[in-house]
């Protein structure tokens, strides 16, 4: 790559949008912005300073948040006023509250004007950001249409509602048996529920690039998101295989 380029990749939970995004990042020496973390550290964040019973005492908050997000792909830290919380913020606590955080329109005019600030800043060759001026990967709900809707390559990564489960049950449960998916259904289907009341990100938009992968395992989506990226840019990307 030898212009600063932007690839922003959405879709639901489950998708594999976060794995998909850091390998592609690291692939092309960008660096990675997970969107949907910063909700997470604004949940956190306001469980303990505010009432998240009181949109306008959250999204005080999160104005005041001392976030600090990491970049690099490999190692896509969160810190919230010097303190580690990248564990923290996939717990069951904050994944059940996240959705009320997420869905405050002063809180995602914030998050999105940071997001912005930071896609900025990986695209500037003044600015000493991580990846030095070669551009970043975005991923999260509304990145293709509202945060970066001319980014230079736009995804939205899906998959059926079966694989999507199967996956997030694997991750938080270390099992895809029936009893696991059933545990983990209502909490990644309520929150697409939940978060399509303020943001689309479950059908393509205008010039958005639709890669389904239910029937393709993670290195053969890596492929399919870069072969994407060489399609909308021109610029050859090795394969993975």
């Amino acid at each position: 790559m030898t212009s600063p380029v932007v690839i922003a990749i959405d879709g639901p939970s489950g998708s594999g949008k976060s794995s998909v995004s850091k390998a592609v990042a690291a692939r092309l020496g960008l660096a990675y912005l997970d969107t949907g973390a910063m909700y997470r550290a604004a949940t956190v964040w306001s469980m303990e300073t505010a009432d998240l019973d009181d949109a306008a005492s959250v999204a005080t908050a999160v104005r005041a948040m001392p976030l600090v997000l990491g970049l690099d792909p490999a190692a896509p830290g969160v810190e919230l006023d010097g303190r580690d919380v990248a564990v923290t913020i996939r717990t069951t606590e904050v994944t059940t509250n996240v959705s009320k955080v997420a869905s405050n329109l002063d809180v995602r005019a914030e998050l999105k004007r940071l997001q912005r600030e930071i896609i900025d800043q990986e695209c500037s060759a003044v600015q000493a950001g991580y990846s030095g001026g070669r551009g970043i990967v975005a991923e999260g709900r509304d990145i293709t249409t509202v945060v970066a809707p001319d980014a230079d390559v736009r995804v939205l990564l899906t998959a059926s509602e079966e694989a999507r489960l199967r996956r997030r049950s694997l991750e938080v449960h270390g099992a895809a048996d029936t009893e696991a998916v059933d545990a983990t259904r209502d909490q990644v289907l309520r929150r697409d529920q939940d978060d399509a009341k303020v943001t689309q990100f479950l059908v393509a938009a205008d010039g958005v690039v639709t890669v389904d992968s239910s029937d393709l395992d993670f290195e053969q989506t890596v492929d399919a998101v870069l072969a994407v990226v060489t399609q909308v840019t021109g610029r050859e990307v090795a394969s993975s295989a």
